[in-house]
Formats: C-alpha cells, structure tokens, sequence
C-alpha cells in the first residue's frame, strides 16, 4: 500500500491510501462518520487488488486526516474534499462506495460538481437525509440514546457510547482485537466532528431523482442502526437503483461478510465499466 497527503477545502490535509492495480478501474472507498479507511482493510487486503485500483480516505476530522474545529456541516467543503482526492489522484471515473454516512459525503460532491467524473455510486447500510423526522425515522432508536455519548467530552462516557455504536454494527460479536481496533479509531475522532457531522440538516430528496450514473444498495439484513424502510427510501427515489440484501450481517457486510460483498462489488463494478462514462443510465 502507499499513501497520500491531499489537499482538501481550504487547505484541510487529508489522509488517503491506495493498494492494487494501478492501471485497473478506481473504487473510492469513503467510511461513516467516526470511522476511518481501516474499516475497508477486508476490501483493500482481498482479490480486488488484482484488476482494481483500491483507494480509501480518512474524512476530513478522521484517522490521520486534519482535524479542524468547524466546517463539516458546509456541504461545499465536503464536496470539495471528496473532488480533490479524485482530482489529485487522477482517478478515471471511481465508483465511489460510501458506508453508513458515506453516502451523505458522496451526495454532497454530486451536488456541487455531478456525475460526470463517476463511475457509480454504492450504499452500504447508508442514509441520505439528517435531522429532519423522515430521516430519523429509518433509524434504530437505540443510536439516539447514544448521541450525548458521542458528543460528550468525558472519555469514559464517549468510550461507554462508542463502544456501543460498534456492538451494533455486527450482528456477531466481534473478536477483542477487531473491537478494540475499531474502538482505538472511533475515538481518535474528537467529539466536536461527531457533533459537527451530526447535528447537519439535510435532505437529498431533490437530488436523488436525478441521478442517472450506476447505483448499488447494499443492506444488511440484521442491520440494527439503519432500518430496512431506508432502502425503500431511496430506493423510492432512484428508480434504476440495484438492491442487494445480504443476510446474516448487519450494519457492516463488507466487514462481517467480506467475501460475498467482494462478489458484489466487483460484479457491479464491472457493470459501470461496461457503462459509457458519459452516456446517463436511464431508469
């Protein structure tokens, strides 16, 4: 693997890493909130590497990413950090895979600067709309009690809460040393960019209609944050979106399932491959 420092809205340093064929067709990998590239390391270490370039940032205030003060609720500034890594890595069309809040972020490029250098869009147990009561509405009520956890600045009570969070990603308990992995990352995130990422309001309803590049949902079936009624959301909204429901995981297949959602994701992305860059997909 190597690295790279890119240089996001308003100079904001982020941190991005590559693995496999270089000359092969480009996945974006963009992690939830709180999270960082290390919850892709099951894509990033896998067979994909042999016929696809794999790249994989930390968010603006994640991992080894910059970690500024204010910023995350300025869709632009998303937008602009999600275009630099395609623009300074010259990426040929990636198909840009967002996990949980990821596909926030990735709606957030599309807006300010469309479909037209993508390849396709996937959504891994994701949302696309915050704070309003439809968008809390598809969303466990198990995650708001851990909100003031995540936004506290007593650690034990964000450990307490984060801690939490990760329980409910997996449908089985995961290994110690996965956990306190993923725990370590978690929070390594100060909470003012949880807060930040959070407390946004957005809603992408107008948006969603007109997209026309490739779109994948991706779902587990025992997912305990995201509920099933978010597929039918978007679903509802982009027409020609494929559906695939994984069962016996939950709010992370790509993690608890990795070989299954590898199928899926190379199957989908030699699909956008075979796809025009610049002819619509029409629903």
């Amino acid at each position: 693997m190597k690295t790279h420092n890119v240089t996001g809205g308003k100079g904001v340093q982020l941190h991005v890493v590559e693995a496999g064929n270089p000359s092969g067709r480009p996945i974006l990998f963009i992690p939830g909130n709180s999270q960082c590239w290390l919850a892709w390391n099951r894509q990033m270490n896998s067979d994909l590497a042999a016929g696809h370039r794999l790249v994989a940032m930390d968010w603006r205030g994640h991992g080894l990413s910059e970690k500024p003060r204010d910023g995350y609720a300025d869709s632009k500034l998303c937008a602009d950090d999600l275009n630099a890594v395609i623009q300074t890595l010259k990426l040929d069309h990636p198909v840009l895979c967002g996990w949980s809040y990821g596909p926030i972020w990735i709606l957030d490029y599309v807006r300010h600067y469309g479909e037209e250098a993508i390849g396709g869009m996937i959504s891994v147990g994701g949302v696309t709309k915050l704070g309003s009561d439809d968008a809390n509405s598809v969303i466990d009520p198990r995650f708001f009690s851990l909100v003031p956890g995540f936004f506290s600045t007593d650690v034990e009570e964000s450990t307490s809460s984060l801690r939490s969070l990760l329980r409910f990603c997996f449908a089985q308990p995961l290994p110690a040393d996965e956990l306190f992995l993923m725990l370590g990352y978690n929070v390594s995130v100060p909470p003012y960019v949880r807060q930040g990422n959070l407390t946004r309001l957005v809603d992408n309803d107008d948006l969603l209609p007109r997209l026309r590049k490739p779109f994948l949902i991706v779902q587990g079936a025992l997912d305990a944050i995201v509920k099933r009624s978010a597929v039918d959301q978007i679903r509802a909204k982009v027409p020609h979106a494929q559906v695939e429901m994984m069962a016996n995981v939950g709010h992370a297949p790509f993690w608890e399932d990795a070989t299954v959602f590898n199928q899926k994701l190379r199957a989908f992305v030699e699909q956008c491959s075979t796809a025009s860059a610049s002819k619509p997909v029409v629903a």
